[in-house]
């Protein structure tokens, strides 16, 4: 039977070409309007480690002497508790990370000395994040131990100053250092860049800055500090009056430091989230911390979700975007329902002739369907041309968006999805008309 219903849905589209194209071309603009904000929304929410982020935990203890608005601990840590806890080797792998900016210059290129952002991190940040190189890799433990002159760079300034060519043991001069390149990443891009989190949930709906790409150097966090010391983007500082800026910053009563742990499984995540406590306690007598019982240890995604990253206005234009499918879905209803109830001398026969009116009511559905179908068709090409658009702006996040398999199957399944939603009261409608009354009129 289905086929026979689409049959005559075909030729029911193809009588009134006007009516059906007005009410594909509803259906499909509010497709492409939703679908292009829900497409930007689910890249911008996802997970940023596929496959390992269960695994990927964040740390903290609150360091803060004094009584803060909030009972969170402090999103970062200060030098010596980050290396205290590091330098345990609790978790199976364990990542110190720090930013900055720097001057950078390769001394065997022609291009003049720019300022770079650079990552300070430990050997185990490449495997803990399945990062990716074009050339070479990471470098090795023993290579934090003795402060090695060693970097990794991004494709991008790979492709800047070395022309995009294999640049593994070349020198890259960092300030006045000169460091061999030991790496090139490939194009590792997670979205959100989680591991600069923080702070997040106090941004009340401005642009969230985590979406730019990977910084462009990294280095061994030890060798960073030789070189840039002071230099470090600093979280919050107290009894700043008595910071001595001259000093190394390992000695500022600052937290700048984040530390990431991978953990195998519920038993590793127990023991861990236990080993922090502990040590907050320990250093509690000693004098150091206040807030002894105040600790964390957030999953990736929990530390995502606990700073809401996702750009608040990204969220305004999913639901302003869903409300106007909705004024699209009620122009739909009013356009079928005229559609269905001008055949109703046609159905009053079929009826007349034997049909049930669940007949009656599966043949309309089919063509809600098919024009759903069609809206599809046309939601897709709009929701490339939205994209596109998107991939215009100067937000950060405006590279990331591209249509994946699971948003294409998505954009189909709305569309008929809306159509069939819409088509129901026409539908219930068509199928209650008299047939003796209609046969009446004929």
């Amino acid at each position: 039977m289905f086929g026979y219903y689409l049959d005559l849905a075909l030729r029911s589209l193809k009588r009134n070409k006007v009516l059906t194209a007005l009410m594909v071309l509803a259906i499909a603009v509010g497709i492409g309007a939703s679908m292009t904000t829900l497409t930007v929304m689910h890249l911008l929410s996802g997970d940023p480690l596929p496959g390992r982020s269960a695994r990927i935990f964040y740390p903290q203890v609150d360091a803060y002497p004094e009584h803060k608005d909030t009972d969170e601990p402090v999103d970062m840590l200060d030098y010596r508790t980050a290396m205290d806890l590091w330098s345990a080797h609790r978790a199976d792998r364990q990542a110190l990370v720090a930013d900055s900016v720097a001057q950078v210059v390769a001394p065997s290129s022609s291009v003049p000395a720019t300022m770079q952002t650079m990552l300070s991190t430990t050997s185990d940040f490449f495997p803990m994040l399945g990062t990716t190189f074009r050339y070479g890799g990471g470098w090795r433990a023993e290579d934090d131990a003795r402060h090695a002159r060693l970097a990794v760079i991004s494709e991008d300034l790979n492709n800047k100053l070395f022309g995009g060519g294999d640049s593994v043991g070349k020198t890259l001069r960092v300030g006045n250092t000169d460091l061999r390149i030991v790496g090139v990443l490939g194009r590792w891009r997670p979205s959100p860049l989680f591991y600069e989190v923080n702070g997040g949930r106090f941004m009340h709906g401005r642009t969230s800055p985590y979406y730019s790409k990977p910084q462009d150097v990294m280095l061994p966090f030890a060798t960073a500090l030789d070189i840039d010391d002071g230099h470090f983007s600093i979280f919050t500082c107290w009894a700043s009056g008595s910071t001595d800026l001259k000093a190394s910053q390992k000695n500022w009563p600052c937290v700048w430091i984040g530390l990431w742990v991978e953990l195998g499984n519920a038993g590793k995540v127990a023991a861990y989230r236990q080993f922090v406590a502990d040590y907050a306690a320990q250093q509690k007598a000693l004098g150091r911390f206040n807030h002894a019982g105040n600790t964390r240890l957030r999953s990736l995604m929990g530390w995502l979700d606990y700073n809401g990253v996702v750009p608040g206005d990204v969220r305004l234009q999913a639901w302003l975007a869903f409300a106007f499918l909705g004024i699209c879905l009620f122009n739909t209803i009013g356009l079928l329902l005229a559609k269905f109830l001008r055949r109703s001398g046609e159905i009053g026969v079929r009826r007349a002739l034997g049909a049930s009116r669940m007949a009656v009511f599966e043949q309309c559905l089919v063509e809600a369907g098919l024009i759903g179908l069609l809206g599809g068709i046309g939601g897709w090409l709009l929701t490339l041309a939205g994209l596109w658009l998107v991939r215009r702006q100067p937000a950060e996040y405006a590279d990331l968006a591209h249509l994946d398999l699971p948003m294409f199957l998505v954009t189909f399944a709305l569309a008929i999805a809306a159509s069939l939603l819409a088509g129901v009261l026409p539908a219930v409608r068509a199928s209650r008309v008299a047939p003796a009354l209609q046969l009446k009129t004929l």
